[in-house]
């Protein structure tokens, strides 16, 4: 129910029952009910949540932005912060501009990904599973107009938000239009040439590695995934223009 006077439900005192609404939205963030991106309720319906009054929420909302954990949102609203505007354009300049950028980039998410991989197989609920099963379905019905690359992002999203932790949820946000970006890439011919399957198929191997609850299956299926992309780039780059990857001599040990 609405409530506006704050001393029926908290400290008497406006800033300290304030402070303490800001703890309440904190936390949220720190469990993962509010991830990067997202918009927040409207203040009325916080004060309603939370049982203060529109003044207290107010404020707390006021000193999450001054901390950096809040943003305002154009047009009226808050939403949670990602450091995607920051990072991002940077990281993005850093892999185009050179090939081992790129290679550093894949290396990375290996490690962060077959970590997320082996938590979702842990500690993903049900209807977490059900939903990285429904997008690998999608991925399998789509052509290429883009939306194979949408669903393939769709998916690695789905595996981080079934890891459970919001600390892995805010490191990938701040890669996340870049990773969209090495998603689409890798949906795009000359780097395909036709392994749309075989692509399909290494999704398909983390999806039911998660699903049986095989830990270690789940993160060495993301290894083998992103180990066969990374090859994939380093065929790409070595070849020879109008040379298919196939055909291109291996890339030297220095190349990694």
């Amino acid at each position: 129910m609405p409530a506006t006077d704050d001393s029926a439900h908290g400290p008497s005192s406006s800033p300290r029952i304030s402070e303490w609404v800001a703890q309440q939205l904190l936390d949220r963030i720190s469990r993962g009910e509010l991830v990067p991106g997202q918009r927040l309720p409207g203040e009325r319906q916080l004060a309603e949540q939370l049982h203060v009054s529109r003044v207290s929420v107010r404020a707390a909302l006021q000193k999450l932005k001054t901390q950096g954990f809040l943003t305002a949102v154009q047009g009226g609203g808050t939403r949670v912060v990602s450091s995607t505007g920051v990072m991002d354009g940077a990281l993005t300049a850093m892999v185009r501009g050179k090939h081992d950028n790129l290679c550093d980039l894949v290396e990375i998410r290996m490690a962060l990904e077959g970590w997320a991989a082996r938590r979702a197989a842990q500690h993903a609920t049900p209807e977490q599973i059900a939903n990285i099963g429904r997008i690998l379905a999608a991925m399998s019905q789509t052509g290429g107009d883009g939306s194979r690359a949408a669903d393939d992002m769709d998916f690695h999203l789905s595996v981080a938000q079934a890891s459970g932790s919001p600390v892995y949820l805010h490191l990938l946000s701040t890669i996340r239009d870049i990773l969209g970006n090495m998603v689409e890439l890798n949906h795009t011919e000359p780097y395909m040439e036709n392994h749309e399957a075989l692509m399909i198929d290494h999704h398909r191997a983390i999806y039911d590695a998660i699903a049986r609850r095989d830990a270690d299956a789940a993160a060495n299926a993301v290894t083998a995934h992103l180990g066969w992309v990374l090859a994939r780039y380093h065929a790409m780059n070595a070849a020879p223009s109008g040379v298919p990857p196939e055909q291109a001599p291996p890339p030297s040990p220095s190349a990694d």
